[in-house]
């Protein structure tokens, strides 16, 4: 199970820059504000250095206060990274914008809630927090 969430997790990854980079530089491009190999060579370094200069409190906060710890098990996580993934290539073969970090934030949500059998695992405050 550990290399189908490493795997997963390398999927998600990539179709997140994939996804994400495209929806930010889409506008620029467009409009031809900026030449599109330029748009390109900014949004990959901005995209990586993101975490490391701006800090990862949306994820401490998905980690935390979003789920009762019990339900991060691996199976919630794998099929919440599957769902995630899914609606990734979905929404980008049929040209939809539509942003990763939600994708995952509503398989884990989903796959917590259908792992639990029922949503007295989220945590409200932690939630309208994300929100």
């Amino acid at each position: 199970m550990f290399y189908a969430l490493l795997a997963l997790a390398l999927i998600y990854d990539f179709l997140n820059g994939f996804h994400d980079s495209a929806n930010l530089v889409a506008t620029a491009i467009y409009s031809r504000s900026i030449h599109p190999r330029l748009a390109w060579l900014l949004a990959a370094p901005s995209e990586f250095a993101g975490p490391f200069l701006f800090g990862v409190a949306a994820a401490t906060t998905i980690g935390y206060e979003l789920l009762d710890e019990r339900v991060l098990q691996t199976p919630v996580i794998l099929a919440a990274l599957g769902a995630a993934v899914i609606w990734n290539l979905i929404t980008w073969l049929l040209g939809i914008p539509s942003s990763s970090s939600h994708a995952l934030l509503g398989g884990l949500l989903g796959a917590a809630i259908a792992f639990s059998r029922g949503v007295a695992i989220v945590r409200m405050p932690g939630l309208l927090h994300v929100i």
